[in-house]
């Protein structure tokens, strides 16, 4: 199971494995405040992606097509699967600091990992 998360909402008892999926570290969070078990920056959209559609929610169809073939790329598909492959065997929940929870990469890298 694969839930999603902002990174300023307090952590849950169902959270489970809690995996920060942003390139950049949170704002206003310190390291050793955020309650996460592994911070996988190399799942986040690249820099180039990432600032091209930030902050618009009428490209996201486009950024989620651009950002999908970046999750299918031979880098990163190894670190896909086995987030996948834990997510098959206990709750995974996937951290993010956007402040838009509908339009963000962790809505697309959730949908993913289903």
């Amino acid at each position: 199971m694969v839930r999603i998360k902002r990174v300023y909402d307090p952590p849950a008892r169902g959270d489970g494995y809690r995996v920060l999926i942003d390139r950049l570290w949170p704002r206003g969070i310190r390291k050793e405040a955020l309650r996460h078990d592994a911070w996988l920056r190399d799942l986040a959209p690249s820099t180039e992606l990432r600032k091209r559609f930030h902050g618009e929610p009428e490209l996201f169809g486009e950024f989620e097509a651009l950002y999908l073939k970046e999750l299918r790329s031979p880098q990163v598909r190894p670190l896909l699967e086995e987030l996948a492959k834990l997510a098959r065997r206990r709750t995974v929940t996937l951290l993010f600091a956007a402040r838009d929870t509908e339009h963000n990469n962790a809505v697309v890298l959730a949908r993913e990992l289903n």
